[in-house]
Parts: C-alpha cells; structure tokens; sequence
C-alpha cells in the first residue's frame, strides 16, 4: 500500500512528514471565484442604479465615510468617527490618517468635498442624489477633518452615507471608475472580460486589516441550469444570488454545498407607469392589487412562501405596516373597477421583464392573473442594460417586474422623476416631515403613514421580499447570507 509518507518521500519530504499535519502541507487556498447572474453594466455605483455593480465593488474596490456591517448596523469606514453638533445640523467626519487610493495617493478631505459635490452637479448620474441634497455646506479645515452643514435636519443621512452611491473617490481618477475603478478599500481592479469574468486583486497596502484573499473571481452565469451545474462541477465557489430554486433540495443533498436561504431589503414589485393611460387612474392600479395573488406567484417563482408585502417597506423594520390585506384577491371587485374606469373589456399593455428568474419567471404568472380580468399583458424580456435604459432612465413601459434592495428607499416614491412617476403632494410632504424628524418613535408612526398612503393610492403591485438563495463550499466562511445592503464584503471571506 502506497502511504502519504512514501508519497512524501519520493519528493524528497519524509522529513517533513514526521512534522507537520496532512492539513499543514496543502496549499493554502487564497482565491475564491463568485458567481453572479447579473453583470454589472460599469463598475461606478455612482454612475447608475443596477443592484450588480454595487455586489461586486461596494467595500471591496471602493468605500464610503461609514458602512453597513451585515446586521444592518452603521460602523466607521473612511471616518473613523463622526460627530452630530446639538444644533442637529452640524456633522463633523474625522477619516483615517492612513488610508490611501489604489494608486497610492492619500485620501484627503478634498476628496470627501469633491465626490459629494460631484453628486448633485447638473450633470451627475448618481441615482441616489436625495442622500446629498440636505447639504448646505461642506468645509474641510484641514486633510483629515470634514465639516458638514445640513439646511434641516435629516434623520438618515449618515445612514445614506452607507449606501453604494456616496463613495468617495478622487478627482483624479472618477472619470475612468467606470471601466477601471480607483479605490481605496482592500482590493484593486484586475481585468474586466465583459460577458464572461472581473477579477480583482487584494491591495496589500489597505489601510485596515488585510484580507485572508489575494484574488477574487466574479463569473457571470444568467441560466439558471448552467449555475447549477458549474456549482456541481465545483467550478464556481459560491453562488449568492441563485436563480434556480427548484434546484435546492439536489444541492442540499451535495455533501461538498452550503445552502442558504436569508434576507434582503428587496422589495419585488410589479411596477406600474402611473403617468400614462390608463394607469394614470388608481382605479386601474387598484384593479390589478386584487388580481396579483402573492401566494400563486412565490409558488410558481421559487416553490416555497416568502415575505409578502403591501406597500414598499421591508418586515425587518420596526416600522413595517402588514397591509397585504388591503387588497384581497378579488377578480368581480378588480372587474367593476375597471368597468368603471372605462375598461369593461379590460386593455393591452406591455411587460417588460429584465432578466432575473423571478423577473422573467413572475411576468408569466402575472400576465396570467391579469388576463383573468380582460388585461392582456404583452410580454416582452430584456436584458438589464436595455430594462435600465428603457424602464429606469426613460420611463417607456407599462409594467414591469424588479427588486428594489435598497434600505428604506420608501423616498423614492417623492421623486417627481423616478421611474414609476408617482406624483403627489401629499407624499412628498410627508417624506420632508420623515426626513425632519430625529425622534425614532414619532419617525417610524409617519412612516406607517407612508405606508398606507402608497397601498392607498396603489402605486405598485407590492409583492414580496426578495429571499436571497446562497449556495458555498462547505469549507468556505463569510459570506453575507443575508443582505441589509445587496454587497459581497470579500475582506470577510475565508477558507477553512
């Protein structure tokens, strides 16, 4: 019988074998590769919404003042502590004296000033331009002090500085982030092979500790079939966001797999244009809140219930409302408002559908539901580059399906121009007051009040929680199984 200490020995290593354990001898595992469904159109979270360019770079390439740890807390990140004036206006950042960009320049407090300003400039792209529009005034009295002033105060403003869209960069370098990003955080970009692979590289002079990683792969895999079978290959490492469902109990049953099943701040909605006929009528919209059987369509998406919703607002907060009982399934009700609204016969509309399988997999039941009551919905898929140029950016659809996974992103729905175009007073106004008020109990009543406003009027099919589905090797650690915001913090990733 051939023995690990003849296999040894004819390398030259029976000495070796007397000392140190099998485990000792292999070769230390320092790269991970990722799969994802969706590729990210570019590699600045601040240049558009897409959920997969903030999964691949948030806290890895780049970083912002402070953080979102994974059970949704606030931790410094950049400014290693910040303070709040009693005035309720006045934030002062102290960052980290040792961190630097990813071609060795220092981070400076210019570089805070610039990337906030850089937000809200006439030609900026941030899609999440609100979490700066409360400031007044930014001084930077020396390179590691920042003075924010606020005009009123915001109750979420350092919790927007969290977020994907309030990283800092610099002036030097933000042009280009979008195909080859600048960062600071503990790892650089490689190489982009678009349609196939990013690769990314750890940055050995991070300013915090380094990462157990030297290399990160993230593939892009859309069919659902084709994730299963490179994770059984054991091609792919991890999978955090799978599309194939149906897939878990086979995958659950391979010794060498983790599965998972966690959390998101993901708000799946049926997305209705509310400026255009006949959806402009909340008789129309409220026809097809009585048709849209939650229950038929988690079933016929994922197998399994989930975490239904009735207004945009995850169960996780301690505001949440459960109003997924304002419009029971009721397909004579749904029809009389029609009827009433002019459509006895119902109407034809589009629904276009990017490409993640409960996107493309919910549109066929949805479409289903509506026929029920005259609505023939025209499917039509598109690829997430085209959903984000058409559906986000130029608001030509009629429904839609998409997960929001922001946090709290309730204030959307204040914006005039945000893609579903709800437009209302009332709505913006409350929001202003959310926004004001400092106090936690009277904050989380008013957003109750948002709540039930949007279910009132509404606005969108409101449907469930987006579960995340994360399949791992058994002897990889630390990945986010659930999202308090959609990222992959490779810095927390390990091999046993």
């Amino acid at each position: 019988m051939t023995t690990r200490r003849d296999l040894l020995a004819g390398a030259g290593l029976a000495a070796l074998a007397t000392q140190l354990p099998l485990a000792a001898l292999a070769q230390a595992k320092d790269s991970v590769t990722i799969g994802m469904t969706l590729e990210p159109p570019t590699l600045d979270p601040t240049s558009g919404a897409a959920q997969a360019i903030r999964e691949v770079v948030l806290q890895n390439i780049f970083e912002g003042l402070v953080a979102m740890d994974r059970t949704g807390k606030l931790v410094p990140a950049l400014a290693e502590s910040w303070t709040l004036a009693p005035d309720n206006l006045t934030y002062t950042f102290k960052l980290r004296a040792n961190a630097r960009f990813h071609d060795s320049t220092p981070l400076s407090s210019r570089d805070v000033k610039f990337s906030f300003e850089r937000a809200v400039a006439p030609d900026s792209t941030n899609a999440q331009r609100w979490i700066f529009t409360p400031i007044a005034s930014i001084e930077v009295p020396d390179p590691v002090t920042v003075v924010i002033r606020l005009k009123q105060p915001t109750a979420n403003f350092v919790y927007g500085l969290s977020w994907g869209d309030a990283i800092i960069v610099s002036p030097v370098t933000a042009a280009n982030n979008k195909t080859s990003p600048v960062g600071t955080g503990p790892f650089k970009f490689a190489r982009w092979n678009r349609g196939d692979r990013l690769e990314l590289a750890r940055n050995d002079e991070y300013w915090g500790a380094k990462p157990s990683l030297a290399k990160a792969v993230f593939r892009f895999i859309s069919d659902p079939q084709a994730q299963v079978a490179a994770l059984r290959a054991g091609d792919i490492d991890v999978f955090t966001n799978l599309s194939a469902p149906e897939a878990i109990p086979q995958l659950k049953a391979d010794p060498k797999l983790k599965v998972t099943l966690g959390k998101t701040e993901g708000e799946t909605i049926l997305a209705i244009n509310n400026a255009k006929t006949p959806f402009s009528d909340v008789r129309v919209r409220q026809a097809i809140s009585h048709v849209l059987d939650r229950k038929t369509i988690a079933l016929g998406i994922y197998g399994f219930d989930l975490d239904y919703i009735g207004s945009h607002f995850s169960p996780l907060h301690p505001a949440y409302v459960d109003l997924t009982q304002t419009y029971p399934v009721d397909l004579a009700k749904a029809k009389a408002l029609l009827a009433a609204a002019g459509f006895p016969k119902g109407f034809e509309c589009t629904l276009r559908l990017p490409p993640p399988a409960y996107a493309r997999r919910g549109g066929e039941i949805v479409a289903a539901l509506l026929a029920q009551i005259g609505i023939t919905a025209k499917i039509e898929p598109l690829e997430f580059p085209q959903w984000l140029e058409r559906v986000f950016k130029a608001r030509d659809f009629d429904l839609t399906i998409i997960s929001h996974t922001e946090p709290l992103d309730i204030a959307n729905y204040a914006r005039d121009d945000y893609y579903f175009q709800y437009r209302n007073p009332e709505f913006k106004a409350l929001i202003e007051r959310i926004d004001r008020t400092v106090d936690e109990t009277e904050r989380n009543k008013l957003y109750g009040d948002a709540q039930r406003m949007l279910a009132r009027d509404a606005v969108n099919g409101f449907l469930f929680i987006l579960p995340k589905i994360t399949v791992t090797k058994a002897d990889l650690e630390g990945m986010w199984t659930d999202w308090p915001l959609p990222l992959t913090p490779l810095a927390e990733v390990r091999w046993r």
